[in-house]
């Protein structure tokens, strides 16, 4: 049946709910750093699937998790559990500050979940009154009701009636819009280690062991987003490791199952203690078919080399990118981490963020924006450097159309 349909951009159209606005290009397949489309055009990934295909596309090690597994157990229910899912969880525990997992299947299924045991905990512990949640302005957590609430983009949470209450957002990087906010009605506070959709923005060091301390002083937890930042995106296996901050809850996904959607909320034994049986759950979270290909790409991502390289390849893009800036005066800064980078738009050029993506696609090259001014990259970590170097030359050709258009 599926032979006979003729797929087209125009399908798209006819069949999907018109949330999303795709390009014209329709991938067929990839391999390593490099994707071709139905009519054969190759393209280099420096998008990454949005900061999830950590390994690029087909890595061996994944695809073997993925047949092996394929061939055993795709999905119980968790009045059972299952091996993957156990040995994940021990190899979370085992690398990070954590030691209970919940798993989940994205990003703000994750959130969701820590959200909901950061107010459990406090009305177990310290009573009612304790449900005020602090986020940042320009914050993404989800696209649930509760975690687009939460997030600092009204234009995402806008047009659905009654927001869930008793959620605040301070400035990110400003220490004194948190003081403003926080008091002992405070539960939680939920940052982004470095905010991804919001921009790019990395948090100085003052400021985000000040609100570690705050939320000391305060009772309040302290949740790191690590959704997007996290699994050796920033060059660390998680960002709080390299901040010198330890956060009370942790969420991961993206990259956590190398493009299997995957999530998973890291914690204490302490707190997690308040999620009792029954109170929060996911049909599929921690299937054994995620968890599989989810340990697979834990353990490659999880090797000193493999992290050290990410450091090395964040030299290579900042030296390509800044030369053709010294060509092109097209951009204001370079920022960002690890491969999670952004080239913020001159005033020249502000609001074209999206016009410098479709021009790279023209050349053969897939990158991101955050917001209308920043164009953001965030390929694979193992992408090789001759990938960098080739991909770097056709944004400069797209980069040379935009200035000369």
């Amino acid at each position: 049946m599926s032979d006979k349909i003729s797929v087209t951009r125009d399908l798209f159209d006819e069949v999907m709910v018109p949330n999303y606005s795709p390009s014209a290009v329709i991938p067929v397949r990839g391999q390593g750093s490099r994707v071709w489309d139905q009519h054969d055009n190759e393209y280099i990934d420096f998008a990454g699937g949005i900061a999830v295909n950590c390994l690029g596309h087909c890595h061996p090690n994944l695809v073997k998790a993925l047949k092996e597994q394929g061939e055993k157990i795709w999905h119980l229910s968790n009045v059972m559990t299952n091996e993957p899912a156990l040995r994940l969880a021990k190899k979370l525990v085992d690398n990070t500050f954590a030691e209970k997992v919940y798993f989940a299947n994205s990003g703000g299924e994750a959130n969701e979940a820590a959200f909901k045991l950061a107010r459990r905990w406090a009305l177990d512990v310290h009573g009612e009154e304790k449900t005020q949640i602090i986020s940042f302005k320009q914050a993404f957590h989800g696209r649930t009701f509760f975690t687009v609430t939460v997030g600092g983009q009204p234009a995402y949470s806008d047009g659905f009636g009654p927001k869930p209450g008793d959620i605040v957002h301070a400035e990110y990087n400003n220490l004194d819009s948190v003081k403003a906010l926080i008091s002992e009605k405070t539960c939680a506070v939920i940052m982004e280690p470095l905010q991804g959709e919001g921009g790019i923005i990395a948090p100085t060091t003052e400021f985000v062991k000040g609100v570690r301390e705050l939320c000391d002083q305060f009772n309040a937890l302290l949740v790191f987003d690590e959704v997007q930042t996290g699994v050796g995106r920033l060059g660390a296996l998680y960002a709080y490791m390299d901040l010198g901050v330890t956060p009370d809850i942790l969420t991961t996904a993206k990259a956590l199952g190398g493009g299997f959607p995957i999530g998973a909320m890291l914690t204490t034994t302490a707190i997690a203690k308040h999620l009792k049986i029954g109170t929060h759950g996911s049909t599929y979270g921690g299937n054994p078919l995620a968890c599989a290909v989810g340990e697979a790409a834990f353990d490659t991502v999880n090797d000193e080399k493999l992290l050290a390289g990410v450091k090395a390849k964040e030299a290579l893009y900042r030296e390509g990118l800044t030369a053709i800036n010294d060509k092109y005066k097209v951009f204001s800064e370079i920022r960002g981490k690890g491969l999670l980078l952004g080239a913020v738009l001159t005033e020249q050029y502000q609001g074209q963020a999206k016009a410098f993506l479709n021009a790279a696609m023209d050349e053969g090259l897939m990158v991101l924006v955050a917001g209308a001014n920043i164009v953001r990259f965030a390929p694979s970590l193992i992408i090789p450097d001759e990938d960098i170097q080739a991909g770097l030359a056709r944004f400069e050709k797209a980069v040379a159309k935009m200035v000369n258009a």
